[in-house]
């Protein structure tokens, strides 16, 4: 049971950016996915998610068997998988109880109403341990919050719909140590054998707090190097001009 991605090519107003990407990411597993700016990172996040924006040109995504490319994004949705995105977007007149309580509802079968009281149980729980305000319930999705407070919120939203596959795009963009370490605390605590997360990081300081069993270098829309948690710690001494050179050589 894996998400697996198989010479996946996409485009966005004609500009090739994933050139023949793959990569299978076992449930249980946590991957993690490095690379320079412009090297296809957050792409890839949207491309497995189904943003309108990209096309894809060849390959395939399949999760547990199923071709995600298939599926609209809300049915990508419902089979489990999750994207927490770098940049949040807000959802004015919204508010947060709301909008997490109608994507719970949709996820059960038709005819079965949410039970309110576990609900709002599950939430305060949940918003206690990533350090969210009660009041912010009653609040619209992310309108005028903080960059830590929208971080915080996505992996609420995460820990609420219980994806089989985490796909989170620069997560800890904009974060401060503690938001971090709060942050990390929550993905943490969804790791189990029956789910599986893509991490994409510009830095390694984030896989300090969210130990990857596996770390890809991501450049020019290719994978290019792979290994454990050392090549993370390589990566942040050496920089990625090192791979530029390697690559060339490859090349």
């Amino acid at each position: 049971m894996s998400l697996v991605i198989e010479d996946l090519h996409a485009a966005t107003d004609g500009n090739e950016i994933l050139k023949g990407l793959s990569l299978e990411v076992p449930r249980g597993e946590v991957h993690a996915i490095m690379g320079p700016n412009g090297s296809g990172k957050s792409t890839l996040a949207k491309v497995i998610a189904g943003h309108e924006a990209y096309e894809v040109t060849g390959g395939s995504v399949t999760m547990d068997g199923v071709d995600l490319l298939a599926l609209e994004v809300d049915e990508r949705s419902r089979a489990g998988l999750f994207l927490a995105f770098q940049y949040p977007s807000e959802v004015p007149g919204v508010t947060m109880a709301n909008f997490l309580r109608a994507a719970r509802q949709a996820r059960l079968p038709e005819g079965e109403e949410l039970d309110a009281v576990a609900y709002y149980k599950e939430l305060y729980q949940k918003m206690d341990q990533l350090g969210i305000d009660r009041k912010f319930t009653a609040r619209s999705v992310n309108e005028g919050f903080s960059g830590g407070e929208k971080k915080r919120n996505e992996v609420l939203q995460m820990m609420m719909l219980e994806p089989v596959y985490c796909v989170m795009d620069e997560t800890d963009s904009g974060l401060d140590i503690d938001a971090l370490k709060v942050v990390a605390g929550g993905v943490n605590s969804m790791r189990s054998p029956e789910r599986g997360f893509l991490v994409i990081t510009h830095y390694q300081r984030l896989l300090d707090y969210i130990e990857p069993d596996h770390v890809h270098v991501l450049a020019d829309g290719e994978i290019v190097r792979s290994g454990g948690k050392e090549l993370a710690l390589e990566l942040e001494d050496r920089g990625y001009d090192f791979l530029k050179e390697e690559v060339a050589v490859a090349g």
